[in-house]
């Protein structure tokens, strides 16, 4: 239950309200914002809330449980801080949302509905509909280690502790043609086998998307030419001249971790667990059945 203070109860109770959304939003790198869809700025809490910025709350829904709780904000790109290309660069992912019913002709008056982070973010031409999801959202992730076969940590990481710096694991090459969307012949790398950067990262250091990594998918190597695929298509044009800095990926097997990098000590993973296959074998003559790894 929300406590209301006095004023805002009376203001409410009072048939005839003047009530507005606003939106705190502090992102990742540490930039806040605020928006509310009232018609004229709004300042409380150290933050002015713009007017016209095409904010639009819809329904707000939540339960009892611990299901994850959610309100959808539309949104038009007609802000000066709300551009394109900051969505596209993932600047708005996972942002801390506050969300205010506010008294717009006296500020004091006003109420934190609920606090959440934006998830999923749907972009048209002209505007944008982001999911706030509710903090209970973080009931659902990840903590702590996980008990898998694969190794759970980054490659180059502290964990991992590989110095991928060294000239056996990173390259430097440029684009020279265009296959796909997503696959491109690069040159510079013809002194690495085949496969090497296959689940590697590629960082751009020139043309339109310089700045930006992306995932290797696979990394292909024979008749002369080097062939990258990318795991998602860039978000600008690749163009042929287009530099980038590629590192070596790993599958996460210990016998890569052993033979590729020489630094099975910090494997992180668990090789010697059952597999799903161990529940549907069975005893039988002449088999080991000594309590070992199957």
């Amino acid at each position: 239950m929300k406590a209301l203070s006095p004023a805002l109860q009376t203001h409410l109770a009072s048939g005839t309200t003047t009530l507005a959304w606003c939106w705190k939003i502090i992102r990742a790198d540490g930039v806040v914002m605020g928006f509310t869809d009232h018609d004229c700025p709004l300042t409380f809490a150290e933050t002015t809330f713009e007017p016209d910025s095409g904010f639009a709350a819809a329904e707000i829904r939540a339960g009892s449980d611990l299901s994850v709780d959610a309100q959808d904000a539309e949104g038009a790109l007609s802000s000066d801080r709300i551009t394109e290309t900051d969505i596209l660069d993932g600047r708005w992912d996972n942002a801390l949302v506050e969300l205010w019913r506010v008294n717009w002709q006296a500020v004091d008056q006003r109420v934190l509905m609920r606090r959440g982070a934006i998830g999923e973010l749907r972009r048209g031409r002209h505007s944008f509909v982001a999911e706030i999801r509710s903090l209970s959202h973080l009931l659902g992730q990840t903590v702590g280690r996980v008990f898998q076969g694969s190794c759970d940590a980054e490659l180059g990481d502290g964990r991992c502790r590989v110095d991928l710096a060294g000239p056996a694991f990173t390259g430097t090459g440029h684009v020279a043609d265009l296959l796909r969307e997503r696959a491109f012949i690069a040159t510079g790398l013809s002194g690495f086998a085949s496969g090497w950067f296959t689940f590697g990262s590629l960082a751009w250091t020139t043309g339109a998307n310089a700045g930006r990594a992306a995932e290797i998918a696979l990394h292909e190597a024979g008749g002369g030419a080097v062939t990258l695929t990318l795991l998602e298509a860039p978000l600008r044009g690749v163009s042929p001249g287009d530099g980038f800095i590629i590192r070596a990926g790993c599958d996460r097997r210990l016998e890569t971790c052993r033979t590729k990098f020489g630094n099975a000590v910090n494997f992180r993973g668990f090789p010697h667990i059952p597999g799903q296959d161990a529940i549907t074998r069975y005893a039988k003559p002449g088999g080991q059945n000594d309590g070992g790894v199957l």
